[in-house]
Parts: C-alpha cells; structure tokens; sequence
C-alpha cells in the first residue's frame, strides 16, 4: 500500500507515537509470573536463563576479572559452548546482580505503580516471581498474566529505580495517599480467623453472687466459656474468672493443652498491664512486635487488644506504622503478616461446602408480606388510583426494598447463629465477596435489568443455592451479556481517557517554592445541609495547607500549617461543637500563579510519601494518572455483580466524567438562572409549556425562561435564587455557568461532579488531582479587544500572557487588551498548548504541523512530552533545571562554601536534598 508523509506521522503507528514517544529497549525480557510468597517486598524471582541474557555484558566483565577468561570474545564463546554447565558461571552471575535492581512492568501501565524496582533472585524454572503483596498496584494476577523485565544500565539509573521505584518505597498510593501495598485475601483470612472472639450462648446475662458459682455454673453446663454474665455486679465472662495468665507464653502454652481456643477470651499480663483479650489476639501481638523489633522500639498503642483485625483494621496499622516507623519498617511489617496470614489462613482450614450456604429462615415470610403488598397495588392500580407509571415505580421501589430485607436477614442470620461460618467470615473479613454477592448466593438475586437498561419489574426470588427456574435464568441472562460487551467498550473509552488527561497536563510541575498568591479555595465541610463524611472530606482537606486559621474551640490550627489526617478528623469531630465552622479556606492548584506548573505551597503534601512535595514532582502526570487509573477499574466493574439493578452501572459514569472534562454541553439539561432574584410560574398561552420568570429585587431586571411542562422543576413560585442557580432537574452546562456565576463556580461544579461519579463507585480520589485538570481547562482566555496588544480579536491566548502584556501596556501609558475567560474541553486545551510538538504528537498531526509551519511557531520544550520527542531528560524529577545542576555536597566542599566570602548567600547546592537524595528520614541505599 502507498504511505502518504502525512500517514507516516499520525496514528499510533505514525512516527511520533511508535518511535518518538515510545521506543524499543535492549536489556529487556518477558515472561509469565508466578507468585513467590518467600520473596520480601524488594525482590523478584528472576529466571536463570533470563538473567543470563539481561546482564550479559556486566557478565563478560566479571568472567575477564576473574581471570575465568582471557577476552570478550572467549567470555561469548564460553556461555554459547557450556549452555548451563560451568558452576562459576552462575557464581559470577549472582555476583553481578547482588547490588542491581530491575524495573518489572505490566501493561497496561495505568498509573505510575505499574512499573517498580526490585532486587532480582535468581530463581529455577522459566517464570518470573513477583510478591503477593505488589499485585494489586499492577492489577495483576496469576491466570496467565505476563511481565516485561527491563535492567537501568548507568549508575544514576541505577540508584534513581532504587531510590524512588523500590517497591518498598511506594507503599502509598498517589491518589489517595491510603496504602496500596495492604493485606489481602488470604492474608486478612488468616489473621481475622486467629484474632475473632467466640460468643457464648447459655446462660447470657446470668446473674452470680461470687466467682466461684459462676465457674460451677460453667462446669455443670448452664454458661458457656465465652457468655458475657455478671458477678457481684460486674459484667466479665467465666473464661476470664477461670484463665488468668501471667505472660502471654503461658496462655498460649494452654491453648496448646487444647485448654482452651485461640478465640475464647481470657486475662493475661501483658507489659505489666492487664488486658482481656484471647490468646489469639496476643499471638498476633506477639508476631507483630517480632516483625518491628528488628528495627528499634515498637510504640505500645500501635497494637491493640481489643479489636478483631479485619481489612480496615490491617489498613490502619500499616497506616500507623508508616507515620510512625518509616517506609522500611513498615515494608518490614507487610513481609511478618504476609507470612503469618498464610499459614494461619492455611491452618485455619476454612473451605466453602454448599451447606455453608445458609437461607435465613425469615426469607419465606418477608416474600409473602411483599407479594400481600403487591397484590394492593396492583388492586389499586385496576381501581384508577394510580397510573402505569405510579404503579412501575411502587412496584419496583417494594422489590428494591424487600432485596434489601432479605439481605439483612442473611447477614443477621450469619452473625447471630453462625459466627463462623466460612463464606460469612471471608465477607466480614474483607478478605472476598460483597454483601451484594452474599445476597444472591444465600438472600435473593432481586431485581434485574433489560437490555435497554430499564428495570425488569419481576424479580428474581431464589437465589444460587436454590437454583433459577427458567423463566428467571431468562431474564438473568441479559445482565451477563450487557456486562461482557461494556467491559469491551469502555475498557477504550477509560484508555483513550487517560491519554488525554496526560496530554492536557503533562506541563504541570512543580516549579517553585512559593507562588505567594493570597487567594484560596473555600472547602465547604456540609452539602445540602448535612455534614459531609468523615472519608469525603479527607479527599478534600488531607494533605492541603491552610490559607487561613481554623478556630476548634481552645485549639487553632494556623494559616500556613499542613493538615495531616489526624487534622482533619480534629476538624471532623469540632464540627458538631462549632456550628459556625461550615467551610475551610486552603491553598490549592486553582489559586496558584505559578506559569506552566504548581508552587510547593498551593500543591502540598506529595500523597505517596506523606510529606511536602518535591520540586520537579510531575504533579500534572500524577493527576492524569490518578483520575484515568479508576476510570480502567469502573469500567470492568460492571461485570462482577452480573448486571443487577443497583443504581446502574457506570454508564452514568464514565460517559459522565468524560462529558465534564470534555466541557461538553449535558444530554440532559437544567436551565440555570442569569440573575438573583424571585421566581414567579406561569402558563404559556398554548399550555403546554411553563414560563419560569426570575424578577430582580428591585424590579429593574427580568429574565423569562421557558421549559417543558414534564420537566421537573426545583424551584416554588415566590422562591428566591442566586444567579448560577438551577431551576430545573438535570445537569448544568458548566459554559452557561461560566458566564453567569464566574471562573471560581465552574471549577467547583466540575470538581464537585467528578468527584461524585467517583464516590458512587466507592473509588477514592483527592480533589487536588481533580482541581489540577480543570485549571488546565480554565487555562485559556478570548481576546474581546486588542488595544495596543499584538494579539487580534477572538484570538484564544493563556491567560498568564494576556496579564504580563496588559501589565506593560499600563506600565508604558497603553491601551491594554480585554479578555474573557474560556472553558476549553481538554482535547480543545492540549490543542490549543503553546508546544506544537507536544499538540502534533496528540491529534490532528498535519493540521498541527501546517498551522505550526504557516506561524512559524517556535517550541519552548516546557512540558514533557516534547522533551521526550526530542530524546532529552525530561524538565521533571531530577532533569528540573534548577536540581540537575545540584550535586550532593561532601565535608570537604560544604567547609569550603563556610570559607568563601560572603557573596556566596545561599549556595544551591547544599541548601536542599536533590530530588534522587533520600530526604532527612528516609533510608539511603
């Protein structure tokens, strides 16, 4: 086929995107992975063979030291001669890879965890080895999956995959700053089963007089070992009257004597201090101290005793061990529970038989009330007290609630008669399954959906162990087709997504210190009225720096100050007290005026290291990569629950974030008003429409709107409304908005929209990822008249530049230009980028290039993918201009800098740790 130039560039396989911004590497292999639950989180089994392969030449050099050979050439013959033969091969092998570290990638590579460090091993056989514990940041798993293995060649590459690539030292998520690296399946089995308490049943609440008759009672059998009764008015159990242990040896000394269980509860001396607790829970105590030790003090509130260790609770004290003991030890610490909760999960011998399936008793009786409602409805219904419609939605709202009672039933059913039941302890755990899929296995499938989306009004009353008679296997069939093709679909759609977040914001660094602008962004901590969750307002204020003080009461947090999360739950918890504290003000990307980037204050805590970002961090990149990254996950997500009708799947979802970030007008629209004032109702002449009219207090202005009569209205005649204000149901067209209300109340719409799609799906992501995109769209302003300023009318300009001009204009006496503010989409905003090489590498390569040939355009190399193009360091990280040139500072220079004279102020290179330099705290390879 004939290639024009112009097909030659554009499309994936044009030049720029297969050669320019994606190039082949040597040193490079890939195979399949295998778990290898011995590995720590640093390692990776690496195959023989393979290694043979990737560190050829460090090899030679190593066999030429040794004297094994006399050349190059002789080294190349050898390995070709004896395949596997020579023992001081392999010797020189596993010296030349003990300092190394190889980067292991899995595509797709949807955020920057997808790539990580580790420390090879050499391992037999011909699959690669990868950690349990790294899994869920690759998304991997062990069906099949295959991994590419790369080796940095020079020693700063070496040491920057060490430094900042080790997967033990990304144990946070960019994201959301909780971990990513956390306990597991099995994991959380194993130990959730070692730290559950038994509940006793006979002889709850029993009243005795001494300790003595309690324990009578238990040996004649009225109390269990576990029920909670009371002696001489104190509430305690004959477990902890019977077992007292001085140390936490003893106790398990007699779960050994089969005495008692791991999970009953008893007494024991534990650092001098008494404690009811199981010798379940201080075995884990025990394991968890161990693990720690290695590296110092163990704090002694960082365990408790009191609680079962579940996903949550495991979270938390990785959390808490982060904050506390440092990266290495908390890696340290995944490595001890990984290792116990396999093989307590293991020993704990829990398997699921079909008789674990347990159907509460109760379901029979809440399926009879609800079809004793239904028949009223469809009485009243045939008596022309409702319409079609009233009656779908009754209908469909009884079944979505009875779904739901049944569910309780089953999970009431499960904890009060069978605490141990298998399929009940792995949901409770965390460790897999849903209340949803529970439900259908043990409750009642419930309602399903029709192709077309709509809800089918005739539910499914059996659930899996009772089996699906025909007609309901029918209907259920449409879920698992819907879900398979929109797995296909979307997967594209979050992929393409992703592309053009980056795109749009690969140019935002962090590029200075300080911006010192005075604005901020208010955090509103109620919506609608109520306080906004605990969870939710940590993806708005954790890790921000205030812009103003906070009063709680005696305490005050001051402008300026950083808020960890402990800040937040103080602010969280004064909520109630100081009704007056209804919003926080924060530094934040949107406020910041620093050109082509974001300063260290508006920006705040790097969320992966809990601590101040760096400069250089490719902040924009994280952002992309943080709001893409889920949209991948949402998009297959659809899949698991087999298509039951729980509010849709992300159908309202992607399509919607993609809509908001597009700037796109919405499919269904609310009609906003222009101005503040009353709204009146009235007629249309014809009647079939509403006239919406909204009248200015003094009556000077009026604006008239006219709307659908079936469109719901959120307004009353006679209310009062600001402009900006929604007066009918639907989504707001974020350019209407802009116009009427502002810049400020388009970036909180859209930053409010996303994070709601978001939320619905239980997905994390912290505002300022979010507020990073959409500054980038509000980035560009229309010229609306030149004045004495090079640019021409309706030309789209940044804003930034249009200000410096303006300024110089003033300053020489001229007419500066006016200006008002764009909303660009962000395919239109990475278009629009100064940097044509950056905007031809993206989409309409040839429209690009001539438009960029007709200014002759010149590039500035500001962002990263044009550097990337041109082969060049990235201006990111260590390539920022003003790191590349610091250098580590020894004795013999900083006592020269002390020496030289006075001039010499602020000596770049010892005033900051560089970006590949392990900041104070953390450990140094």
């Amino acid at each position: 086929p004939l290639k024009s130039l112009s097909d030659m560039l554009k499309g994936k396989q044009g030049r720029f995107r297969q050669n320019l911004l994606g190039k082949r590497v040597d040193y490079s292999g890939r195979s399949v992975i295998v778990v290898g639950p011995q590995l720590q989180l640093h390692q990776c089994g690496v195959p023989k063979r393979m290694a043979l392969e990737l560190f050829k030449p460090f090899l030679f050099k190593k066999l030429e030291e040794r004297g094994i050979v006399s050349n190059i050439k002789s080294a190349r013959k050898m390995l070709e001669r004896y395949r596997d033969a020579r023992d001081e091969v392999w010797d020189a092998l596993e010296e030349v890879i003990k300092d190394r570290v190889v980067l292991l990638n899995r595509a797709p590579t949807l955020h920057r965890l997808g790539i990580q460090a580790f420390e090879p091993v050499l391992v037999e056989g011909q699959a690669i080895q990868l950690h349990p514990l790294v899994c869920e940041a690759f998304n991997a798993d062990f069906d099949g999956d295959q991994m590419a293995i790369h080796v940095p060649l020079s020693v700063y590459a070496q040491a920057e995959a060490r430094l900042q690539m080790l997967s033990s030292h990304n144990l946070l998520s960019p994201a959301h700053g909780n971990p990513n690296v956390q306990a597991t399946r099995d994991i959380i089995l194993g130990l959730y089963v070692l730290t559950q308490l038994h509940t006793g049943h006979r002889g709850i609440g029993a009243e005795f007089a001494s300790e003595q008759e309690a324990i009578d009672a238990y040996e004649a059998g009225k109390v269990d070992l576990n029920s909670t009764i009371t002696v001489a008015g104190k509430e305690t159990s004959v477990g902890r009257l019977m077992y007292r242990f001085g140390s936490v040896d003893e106790a398990l000394l007699a779960v050994e004597q089969h005495l008692i269980d791991m999970q009953d509860v008893v007494t024991a001396r534990v650092d001098g201090e008494i404690v009811e607790t199981s010798p379940g829970r201080l075995l884990f105590a025990r394991m968890v101290k161990e693990t720690l030790e290695a590296g110092g003090e163990v704090p002694k509130d960082l365990l408790r005793y009191d609680t079962v260790y579940e996903r949550g609770a495991l979270r938390d004290l990785v959390l808490e061990s982060y904050k506390r003991l440092g990266v290495e030890r908390t890696a340290a610490l995944l490595d001890g529970l990984k290792q116990y909760g396999f093989e307590l999960s293991t020993t704990s011998g829990i398997t699921i038989g079909i008789d674990d399936v347990a159907i509460p008793p109760k379901k029979a009786e809440l399926l009879a009330e609800a079809q004793q409602k239904l028949e009223k409805i469809n009485a009243a219904f045939s008596r022309g007290f409702l319409n079609e419609d009233e009656r779908y939605q009754q209908v469909v709202r009884l079944w979505n609630d009875t779904t739901e009672e049944v569910k309780d039933a089953v999970f009431e059913n499960f904890s009060e008669n069978m605490p141990f039941n298998p399929l009940f302890v792995m949901a409770q755990s965390g460790a897999r399954g849903n209340p949803q899929q529970i439900r259908q296995l043990a409750g009642m499938r419930g309602l399903m959906a029709s192709p077309s989306g709509e809800t089918i009004e005739l539910p499914i009353r059996a659930n899996f162990r009772e089996g699906l008679d025909v007609l309901e296997y029918f209907i259920s069939t449409h879920g698992a087709r819907k879900g398979g093709a929109d797995t296909a679909l979307r997967t594209a759609d979050s992929g393409y997504l992703t592309r053009k977040l980056v795109d749009v914001a690969h140019e935002v660094v962090v590029r200075e210190d300080d911006c010192g602008t005075a604005d901020y962004e208010t955090v509103q901590l109620y919506e609608g009225g109520r306080a906004r969750p605990k969870g939710q307002l940590e993806m708005s204020l954790y890790g921000r720096r205030l812009a103003l003080d906070v009063e709680l009461g005696d305490v005050t947090l001051a402008a300026g100050a950083l808020l960890y999360k402990e800040d937040v739950t103080a602010i969280y918890n004064a909520m109630k007290a100081f009704p007056e504290l209804t919003e926080v003000a924060v530094r934040s990307p949107l406020a910041c005026q620093t050109r082509a980037g974001v300063c260290r204050k508006c920006y705040g805590l790097d969320m992966s290291m809990m601590r101040e970002v760096s400069l250089g961090e490719a902040v924009g990149v994280i952002a992309a990569e943080s709001i893409g990254e889920p949209g991948t996950q949402l998009t297959m997500r659809t899949f698991h629950t087999g298509g039951i009708a729980t509010g849709g799947d992300i159908t309202q979802g992607l399509p919607r974030v993609i809509e908001l970030v597009e700037a796109r007008k919405p499919k269904v629209k609310a009609t906003i008003s222009e101005l503040d004032g009353v709204v009146a109702l009235t007629e249309d002449e014809d009647r079939d429409r509403l006239v919406i009219t909204v009248t200015s207090e003094d009556g000077e202005f009026s604006r008239a709107y006219k709307v659908d009569r079936n469109v719901r209205l959120l307004v009353r005649d006679g209310d009062r409304v600001e402009a900006g204000q929604p007066l009918t149901r639907g989504s707001i067209n974020p350019h209407d908005l802009l116009e009427s209300r502002g810049p400020e109340a388009v970036q909180a719409y859209l930053v409010d929209e996303v994070q709601k799609v978001y939320r619905g799906q239980g997905v994390s992501v912290h505002d300022k990822h979010i507020e990073v995109i959409v500054r980038q769209m509000l980035k560009y302003v229309e010229i609306l008249d030149s004045g004495d300023s090079p640019y021409l009318e309706g030309q789209t300009v940044e804003r930034f530049d249009v200000e410096e001009v303006n300024d110089r204009l003033l300053a020489e006496g001229k007419a500066p230009a006016s200006w008002k503010p764009l909303l660009l989409g962000i395919t239109k905003a990475s278009l629009s980028t100064k940097s044509w090489l950056s905007a031809a590498s993206f989409q309409h390569t040839t429209h690009v290039l001539t438009e960029a040939a007709l200014a002759g355009k010149a590039d500035d190399l500001v962002g990263m993918k044009e550097n990337v193009i041109l082969g060049r360091l990235v201006p990111a990280g260590t390539g920022l201009a003003a790191i590349r040139s610091t250098r580590v500072a020894d004795v013999r220079t900083l006592e020269k800098v002390k020496e030289a004279p006075a001039r010499v102020a602020e000596p770049a290179a010892v005033s900051r740790p560089a970006a590949d330099q392990p900041a104070a705290g953390e450990p140094a390879s």
